[in-house]
C-alpha cells in the first residue's frame, strides 16, 4: 500500500481523460437535447435520473436546468419598511412617529399595526393592494379625514380599528371597498352623527364600537337611532351611548327615544322648486278669480238692464169745462 506524500493521490491519467471526454460528450449531447446512451445523468446525490424526463420531453438542455434551479430556490421575502418590523405576515409600525402610511408594504401582510403615530389623513389609495390583509389597526393617531378611495384594495379586511382619533365625519364611499368587514371600532372620536349610508355599506358587519363620541341628539341622529334599533346585538355598549348636545339632553340614552320623538323630523321638507310651484299656482288662482268675478259682474249688469220695463211719458187728462 502506498501513502500519499505531501499531496493527495491522483487517479491514473487514462481515467482522467476518459471522464473528461465523457463529461464533454454529455454536455454536447445535453445542449442538443439528448442524453448519453446507456447512462443516467444525475443532478446530485439522491436526485432521480433524468432519463425518464427526457423520454417525456421535459429535458431541453441548459434551459431546463435553469428552470429547475429557479423552482428549487426559495423566492425572496417581500420587503419590509425600514421603520417597521415584519414576521409571519404581521407588520408592526407602532410608535414610529409616522406621518403617513409607509408606501411599500409586504403583499403577504395579514395584520398591519399603525397605532400611536401622527397620521392625520388617509389619502386616496393610501394602502397598496394587500389581498391578504385581515386586520388594520390605526388607533391613537391624529386621523381627521379619510379619502373616499383611501381603503381601495383591502377587500379581504375583516377588522378595522380607528379609535382614539379626530374623526368628525365619515363618507359612505370610504367603506364601500370593505365588503368583508366584520368588526369596526370608531370609539373616542369626534362623531356627532353617523349617516345612514355609512353602516349600510358594510353588509357583513357584526360588531361596532361607538363609545366616547359627542353625539348631537337632533334630527341628524335619526339614521343611527334606526340602525341601532335593528342591530342592538352588534353594538356591545349600546345602552351606554348617550347624547352630549343639546344641553337639556346631556347624558340622555340615545335608545331611550321613541318613534314619536322624531315625528317633526319625519315631515318631508319642501324644496325651493315646490315653493315656486305653489307660488305660481296661488297667483294664477288669484288672477283667475279676479277675471271670473269681473265677467260675472258684467253678465249680471247686462241681464238686469235687459229686464227693466220701458217708461212712457203720459199727458194729463183735461177735464171738460176747463
Amino acid at each position: 500500500m502506498h501513502r500519499a506524500t505531501g499531496s493527495r493521490a491522483r487517479p491514473p491519467a487514462h481515467r482522467t481523460q476518459g471522464c473528461r471526454a465523457r463529461t464533454s460528450d454529455w454536455a454536447r449531447r445535453g445542449a442538443l437535447g439528448t442524453l448519453p446512451p446507456g447512462g443516467a445523468l444525475m443532478l446530485g446525490a439522491g436526485e432521480p435520473p433524468l432519463r425518464e424526463w427526457a423520454a417525456m420531453g421535459v429535458w431541453r438542455g441548459p434551459s431546463t436546468v435553469l428552470a429547475l434551479l429557479l423552482l428549487l430556490c426559495p423566492l425572496p421575502a417581500p420587503a419590509c419598511p425600514t421603520a417597521c418590523r415584519c414576521w409571519a405576515g404581521d407588520v408592526d409600525c407602532r410608535q414610529r412617529a409616522l406621518h403617513e402610511v409607509p408606501p411599500r408594504l409586504p403583499t403577504n401582510a395579514s395584520t398591519l399595526w399603525l397605532g400611536y403615530n401622527f397620521i392625520a389623513v388617509l389619502r386616496a389609495r393610501a394602502f397598496p393592494s394587500l389581498p391578504a390583509l385581515l386586520r388594520l389597526s390605526l388607533p391613537h393617531n391624529h386621523l381627521g379625514m379619510i379619502d373616499r378611495q383611501a381603503l381601495v384594495g383591502l377587500g379581504a379586511l375583516q377588522e378595522l380599528d380607528l379609535s382614539n382619533n379626530y374623526l368628525a365625519m365619515l363618507s359612505p364611499e370610504s367603506f364601500l371597498p370593505l365588503g368583508s368587514l366584520v368588526t369596526l371600532n370608531l370609539g373616542n372620536n369626534r362623531l356627532e352623527e353617523l349617516g345612514a349610508g355609512v353602516l349600510s355599506a358594510l353588509p357583513q358587519l357584526h360588531e361596532l364600537f361607538l363609545h366616547g363620541n359627542p353625539w348631537v341628539c337632533s334630527c341628524s341622529i335619526l339614521p343611527l337611532w334606526r340602525w341601532l334599533g335593528h342591530n342592538r346585538d352588534k353594538v356591545p355598549e349600546e345602552s351606554s351611548l348617550q347624547c352630549v348636545f343639546p344641553e337639556q339632553l346631556n347624558t340622555y340614552p340615545i335608545m331611550a327615544f321613541r318613534n314619536e320623538s322624531f315625528w317633526p323630523c319625519q315631515k318631508t321638507p319642501l324644496s325651493a322648486q315646490h315653493y315656486a310651484t305653489f307660488l305660481l299656482l296661488g297667483l294664477s288662482s288669484f288672477l283667475a278669480s279676479i277675471i271670473f268675478c269681473t265677467l260675472m259682474g258684467c253678465v249680471v249688469v247686462i241681464y238686469q238692464h235687459l229686464r227693466k220695463e220701458p217708461r212712457f211719458c203720459r199727458r194729463p187728462l183735461l177735464c171738460r169745462g176747463h
